[in-house]
């Protein structure tokens, strides 16, 4: 496929042309990014030659955005501030969703795929099956959707009414994002799995919509999504994670369009949701949370923040709130007193697989199942941070004080804020030493039954350490005699030299 066609370049320049951008970023993801000197010198030359076309003679400036702040697939918001662009061109894989401050346009690519191999995949499956198919596909493999789509219509014609199979596609939500006047309405009212209720009075809003991953698609009002059977088509990457914890109970069968086969079991992907239970459970012992603030341009994320700071502080824990970039175990390493991790991105980057953190990572969803008392999880997972604002799950309300129950302790723990009865913190020494008091109290190793709290804060987990540095006498006055150490090369000090001289 040429250059031309892949990365849709006279699209392109007609976009930037209509909305008079002078200004543009083009954010590539690392593999494609051996592409990025072809795609300007053809985006220039056609910009020229459509702006002669149309008596425009104004200069366009492009700018080659790499190594973006966080993850490839959202909108580089921070990158595309410092060359003061308009907009941004995205090329590759995308989540697709809302931005802040600036328009994009987005290319997803053409990758290869043999459609009538994917069609026969498709056919064979669903003669095995006799739920409704609903086929769902990486924005990359877009392209080839209509052509599919064509063939099975003339398929189901051919072999005649009786032999008609119930296939739906979902479609392309947009390739164009202009920034979210509000967060909260950035794709219609959303709701706990991304899914709306139209409210006009046509015949396919009388349904329940459903948006994933730049995705969307309606189904009858009778119907639920259980009833269908996933049909994805693309590789097992990020995107297909989300749909598989998102539909957790959802049949899920996924054709690989490299590999050119069909793969039925996605049991190794549901074994996800076992170990995120698990962190859940082991968040719930936290008493210092941190915030890992994963994206600084998907729209509402700023929100999401500020209700993960309320939820936690009603449980009772220390929040702190950590600006880094894409985390990885050595810049975590750097904050040993957090237990725990809440990592606020878009869905297709927030799973971190965390084993080899020294504290777990876990995504808003499943913090509010954590710090929210006598919340229980019914199976149903949420990948979209935006789709917990304002929802009911969310809701922050007046935490019980009573000692709850660890399932990995083993006994019972008591959760109690930092500042007690809603006093103000002490200054200077004596507020040090009555977090230490707190933070030194310790399990009374003949009673399992109550587990006293840990460190509150990072300075009460500063006082347990076994090492705090230089050792300050603050009630000795007198000055210490200074010793004299040793001078000279680690080689040879002078005081070794001497001796070696004594003993010649």
């Amino acid at each position: 496929m040429d250059l031309e066609s892949n990365y849709e370049v006279t699209r392109t320049a007609e976009f930037i042309l209509s909305r008079n951008f002078t200004r543009v970023a083009l954010q590539f993801p690392d593999e494609l990014l051996k592409d990025s000197t072809k795609v300007v010198s053809a985006l220039r030359s056609r910009l020229r030659s459509l702006g002669e076309t149309n008596g425009e003679h104004k200069q366009i400036g492009l700018f080659v955005m790499a190594d973006t702040t966080y993850g490839s697939c959202c909108i580089d918001e921070v990158g595309a501030s410092h060359v003061d662009a308009d907009c941004v061109i995205h090329y590759g894989h995308t989540c697709l969703s809302p931005t802040s401050t600036l328009p994009a346009f987005y290319v997803f690519g053409k990758a290869s795929i043999s459609k009538s191999s994917c069609l026969e995949n498709l056919l064979n499956h669903t003669l095995t099956n006799d739920k409704p198919i609903l086929v769902l596909y990486g924005l990359e493999y877009a392209h080839a959707i209509p052509h599919i789509r064509e063939e099975l219509v003339k398929s189901s014609r051919s072999c005649g009414p009786k032999s008609k199979v119930d296939i739906q596609f979902a479609d392309v939500m947009c390739s164009t994002r202009n920034p979210s006047e509000d967060h909260r309405n950035s794709n219609g009212l959303l709701g706990i799995l991304g899914s709306y209720t139209s409210n006009d009075g046509s015949a396919a809003a009388a349904g329940t919509r459903y948006s994933i991953g730049g995705l969307i698609w309606d189904i009858p009002e009778e119907h639920k999504m259980e009833d269908y059977l996933l049909f994805w088509i693309g590789p097992e990457n990020s995107a297909f994670a989300n749909v598989v914890l998102t539909f957790n109970n959802c049949e899920i069968a996924r054709y690989d369009a490299t590999e050119d086969h069909l793969v039925t079991d996605v049991s190794q992907q549901k074994r996800i949701l076992k170990r995120r239970y698990y962190l859940v459970e082991k968040a719930k012992d936290a008493s210092i949370v941190g915030i890992l603030v994963g994206t600084l341009g998907v729209a509402g994320y700023l929100h999401m923040i500020h209700q993960m700071k309320e939820l936690i502080a009603a449980a009772g824990k220390k929040a702190y709130v950590l600006v880094m970039g894409r985390p990885n175990p050595a810049k975590l390493a750097n904050f040993p007193e957090c237990d725990v991790f809440i990592y606020v991105s878009c869905a297709q980057t927030a799973l971190l697989d965390s084993k080899e953190f020294l504290a777990p990572v876990i995504t808003p969803f499943e913090a509010t199942l954590a710090f929210n008392r006598g919340s229980q999880w019914t199976g149903a997972y949420v990948m979209e941070f935006r789709d917990l604002i304002n929802s009911a799950a969310m809701e922050v309300g007046d935490q019980p004080k009573e000692a709850r129950f660890s399932f990995l302790k083993g006994g019972y723990v008591e959760d109690f804020d930092v500042q007690e009865n809603g006093e103000e913190e002490e200054d200077g020494t004596l507020a040090l030493a009555n977090t230490a008091e707190k933070a030194l109290q310790l399990r009374d190793s003949s009673s399992n039954k109550l587990v006293g709290g840990t460190a509150k804060s990072g300075a009460e987990f500063f006082l347990t350490r076994s090492y705090h540095g230089l050792e300050m006498h603050a009630d000795n006055s007198l000055s210490e005699p200074f010793i004299m150490g040793r001078s000279g090369k680690a080689s040879g000090y002078n005081d070794e030299k001497s001796k070696h001289e004594t003993s010649d």
